[in-house]
């Protein structure tokens, strides 16, 4: 084992001392970056000594680099929303019907732009309307 990978295990055990707010300064330390928006010590803990370890070993290989980009690109946008198609969603205790149309949604009659407004008629508040529909799962 080389030296560099020695060390990048022995601060990613030192990691596990550390609270949350530690860790955050550590990776603005070592990154110069802010810190990913994470409320998880573990997670944070887990990313940087991935991170750490990666860099000793020289990171990923060119091939590995390739695939994860390609598959970045690929990235499906989600379901196509042509028009015809019924979204339905049960918010407490009622069904609520969305129909896609040409220049956007309609509900309960009344034309809309987005779904997220379709949403917020429906709720009340703000929501990502695609998520409520449950088109998106991401933590976007």
């Amino acid at each position: 084992m080389t030296p560099q990978i020695e060390a990048a295990n022995a601060e990613a055990r030192h990691l596990g001392t550390m609270s949350l707010q530690e860790l955050r300064v550590r990776w603005c330390n070592l990154y110069g970056l802010p810190c990913p928006k994470l409320r998880s010590a573990d997670l944070l803990r887990r990313l940087l000594a991935w991170r750490l370890q990666a860099e000793a070993e020289g990171g990923l290989d060119r091939g590995t680099r390739r695939v994860l980009t390609s598959k970045a690109r690929a990235k499906s946008p989600g379901p196509m929303l042509t028009p015809g198609v019924r979204l339905s969603r049960e918010w407490r205790g009622r069904v609520c019907d969305v129909d896609v149309v040409a220049k956007g949604f309609m509900y309960e009659g009344k034309p809309y732009a987005s779904l997220s407004e379709v949403a917020r008629e429906i709720t009340g508040v703000r929501w990502n309307g695609p998520r409520f529909f449950g088109l998106r799962t991401d933590a976007a």
